[in-house]
């Protein structure tokens, strides 16, 4: 396990350590990971976004961590740093399961505006707003089930994704704001 994943699984400060058939994987920025139950998939999310896609009777699941919205220049290769490109290499996982796109469920997490709460101002080319925008829009685009969101405010997250029970957990950075969280700073995203 790297040294910078440090997985919290429950609400109460509890660690859960994963079997040793269990395997872990952490994103970096433009990876994303489509896989089985026996993954434990997590992430660091400051203005970048993850979605996270799961399916409740295969025991399958993904997650992408793009960097912006979209490219500004045109390619013909896809990226998983861009949003709109992430999210059609996870689905392109996803549909390989032969399930249609409605039986899984979706969480959104990320898009903090970590840089501007550091230097005290809003820019009007606000990079985690339009990635929180976009997951928005293409869970709408896509008829996604959208089970829960922790989108926004001025922390960052550690986030972790349990394939196996499609649980995601957040824990939100000891800096900036936790804006709706729990008195703890680690809350469970059913």
């Amino acid at each position: 396990m790297p040294a910078t994943l440090v997985p919290v699984f429950a609400v109460n400060q509890t660690k859960i350590m994963p079997s040793d058939s269990r395997k872990e994987i952490f994103l970096h920025p433009g990876e994303w990971k489509f896989a089985g139950q026996e993954y434990i998939i997590s992430t660091l999310l400051g203005s970048c976004v993850s979605i996270v896609m799961w399916h409740p009777q295969l025991l399958q699941g993904g997650m992408c961590h793009y960097l912006l919205a979209r490219r500004s220049d045109s390619s013909d290769t896809l990226s998983g740093r861009y949003g709109d490109e992430a999210m059609l290499l996870l689905l392109r996982s996803a549909l390989a399961c032969g399930r249609p796109l409605k039986e899984f469920q979706v969480k959104l997490l990320g898009g903090a505006t970590v840089l501007s709460h550091r230097e005290g101002e809003r820019s009007s080319n606000d990079v985690a707003a339009r990635n929180v925008e976009m997951a928005r829009q293409l869970a709408r685009q896509l008829g996604l089930n959208v089970q829960a969101e922790d989108l926004g405010g001025t922390s960052p997250r550690m986030v972790v994704f349990d394939v196996q029970s499609g649980d995601v957990w957040v824990r939100l950075s000891q800096d900036g704001d936790t804006h709706d969280s729990l008195s703890a700073k680690t809350r469970k995203k059913a």
